[in-house]
């Protein structure tokens, strides 16, 4: 388009020299009327071809400008696209990147609530821990004791024959009932039979019959106190072994096995010839063989 409007201005003006051309040899001929009219004629036939040709050229540039628009219009739309497609194509990005660190969250919270609670599981074996140190360091105490026992029992008071007949029936009546097995009752008398006579010779049996009290309600803490009672008060006396031997089958009924064989082997080896010491080897030897049965 644009060649055909330069080559239709060049033409305009080789008609515009034409005619200036004309008019310069009519002025200095002898022009006569007949040649006036035709001039004027041709020179009313180029104003009229110069008008149409403006309107013509006129037009031309309106399609041209057109066109022009037109395919400024296409660029824009192409680029409008091309901006479309890549904003789509980030909107997919950011999307994905979202699942993603939805999905790191998720786990990293679950990892903390999940360490959070080892923590606390943790800290519950902790306690339970220190609880058991604790009691064997109990324990083990108790054990030591037994070691810096007094082999000489203490002087005891020479009583009257008068405080005699008071003291036996009292202590028959504890030992009544407990062989009724009235455990609490006879509990009571035996304690009040040695507060009364703290001295007396039957005051470590009642001691050990205090303590028999508490192993024949079950009460295996409260009879492993009362046997190391006994122990400690009165190291020398004759229930000596039948408390090391109650004494050790309470822990062993309690599940502490260890500390249950520890004080029946205590006993095996103060007192090796007595019955107990015989008691508390075949508890012993019962136990390894049902040991080795549960290996097998």
């Amino acid at each position: 388009m644009f060649c055909r409007f330069k080559i239709k201005d060049s033409r305009l003006k080789i008609i515009i020299c034409c005619l200036l051309l004309t008019i310069y040899c009519l002025l200095f001929s002898c022009a006569t009327t007949e040649n006036l009219d035709l001039l004027r004629q041709e020179t009313a036939q180029l104003r009229k071809e110069s008008l149409t040709m403006k309107n013509e050229l006129t037009i031309l540039k309106e399609k041209t400008t057109g066109v022009a628009r037109e395919d400024s219009f296409n660029v824009v739309r192409q680029s409008q696209a091309e901006i479309q497609s890549t904003l789509s194509n980030i909107s997919r990005d950011i999307q994905v990147l979202n699942g993603r660190f939805d999905e790191n969250k998720y786990f990293t919270e679950k990892a903390l609530k999940d360490s959070a609670a080892e923590m606390d599981i943790i800290k519950v074996q902790i306690t339970s821990l220190e609880g058991q140190i604790k009691n064997i360091k109990e324990r083990l105490n108790a054990l030591e004791s037994h070691t810096e026992q007094q082999k000489e029992p203490p002087p005891q008071k020479q009583l009257t024959e008068t405080e005699k007949k008071i003291e036996e029936p009292e202590y028959e009546a504890a030992y009544n009932a407990f062989k009724d097995k009235k455990y609490k009752e006879a509990r009571k008398k035996f304690e009040v039979f040695i507060k009364k006579f703290p001295k007396d010779e039957l005051a470590d049996n009642a001691q050990f019959w205090i303590a028999e009290t508490y192993y024949g309600e079950k009460d295996f803490e409260g009879a492993i106190l009362a046997y190391e009672t006994l122990l400690k008060k009165y190291p020398s006396s004759k229930k000596a072994p039948a408390a090391l031997l109650k004494q050790g089958l309470s822990f062993i009924k309690m599940g502490d096995k260890k500390t249950g064989k520890v004080i029946l082997e205590q006993l095996i080896e103060r007192y090796p010839d007595s019955k107990e010491a015989g008691i508390a080897k075949k508890n012993i030897e019962d136990t390894k063989k049902k040991n080795g049965k549960k290996k097998k």
